[in-house]
């Protein structure tokens, strides 16, 4: 079976238009609501601060309101930026979203790579590392039940999570730095990007520690939507496209590596690449045939909501009723 997932981030050229914005989160979560009624796996979202272009800044939050107008389909924050937020009480919202769902959250770590993030929240940039090993281990502490010391004082955090002994936390990171971490917590590994190195080093880890885990390492990534016209569409909506890509390129640090990060400079380069797909019905059944999956990117980079709705309802009007039938 093809599994089938949809990305939000809200991501729009003016987030400041109440109503635009209203009406987009609203979508969302829609969306999100026919894709599970439809047989999709997962919806992911990520986390950004201080963005000028309102990119998924309260990722917990929209996965609750997913989470509680869906049944089956799981959300996946990909890049939480967890030294940005109070361990315990982080530890409690996921506990609470745990238990509403019943277990269909997941969260991969990150440290982020934009210093304004940091300042934004009064965190230090540069205890970025060790900020998140206290965070991991308090969390840790809060989901074991048992009673535990911070800052002077001996606490006891209820209720329990659903899922045990936690909800389900990944470490994620292209470093050295990030697989040991992710070993030494003994917790799967997310890797941004094939780093065949890096995946050796976390098994090396692992064994060193005494822990067990596993690494995900992404494959023929590619964000889709699915038009009629895919030429038509890359001339009227291919900025779209660009303004996700091109912002998130702009924050990378030398060095920094991601399956999503685009080398264009312009939307013509960026469909050359291939990161950032339209496709046409008979293209999408060709690609969940070959790969197995379908990530759909409906609303990226302010796309208007009627194109979205037409994405989805097209790969589930046309796209997985022939990848079923073989």
């Amino acid at each position: 079976m093809a599994f089938m997932m949809m990305r939000l981030n809200y991501v729009h050229p003016d987030p400041t238009d109440p109503n635009e914005m209203s009406d987009r989160y609203r979508a969302g979560i829609d969306l999100a609501e026919y894709a599970d009624k439809n047989g999709f796996a997962m919806v992911s979202s990520e986390e950004h601060t201080a963005t000028a272009v309102g990119w998924s800044p309260t990722p917990l939050l929209t996965a609750a309101m997913i989470l509680n107008r869906t049944e089956n389909l799981s959300v996946a924050i990909t890049a939480l930026l967890v030294p940005l937020h109070d361990p315990v009480r982080l530890a409690q919202q996921m506990t609470t979203i745990d238990l509403m769902s019943k277990g269909r959250l997941s969260i991969t770590t990150g440290i982020g790579y934009r210093p304004a993030e940091y300042a934004a929240v009064g965190k230090e940039w540069k205890r970025r590392g060790k900020i998140l090993d206290h965070c991991l281990e308090t969390m840790m502490k809060v989901w074991s039940g048992e009673e535990f010391e911070i800052n002077g004082e001996t606490i006891q955090v209820g209720p329990m999570p659903y899922s045990r002994p936690h909800p389900m936390v990944m470490v994620g990171g292209s470093s050295p730095a990030a697989a040991k971490r992710a070993a030494r917590f003994g917790l799967p590994l997310q890797l941004p990007a094939a780093k065949p190195e890096i995946e050796a080093l976390y098994y090396e880890e692992c064994q060193k520690n005494g822990t067990q885990g596993f690494c995900i390492v992404p494959e023929a990534v590619a964000m889709v939507h699915v038009v009629e016209d895919p030429d038509k569409a890359w001339a009227e909506l291919g900025q779209h496209f660009w303004l996700e890509a091109s912002t998130y390129d702009s924050w990378q640090p030398p060095g920094q590596t991601s399956a999503v990060h685009t080398h264009a400079t312009n939307v013509e380069e960026l469909r050359e690449e291939g990161i950032y797909q339209f496709l046409s019905p008979d293209q999408a059944i060709n690609r969940i045939r070959e790969t197995g999956a379908l990530s759909l990117h409906p609303l990226c980079g302010g796309m208007p909501i009627d194109s979205a709705w037409q994405s989805l309802e097209l790969v589930v009007d046309k796209v997985m009723p022939a990848v079923s039938e073989g």
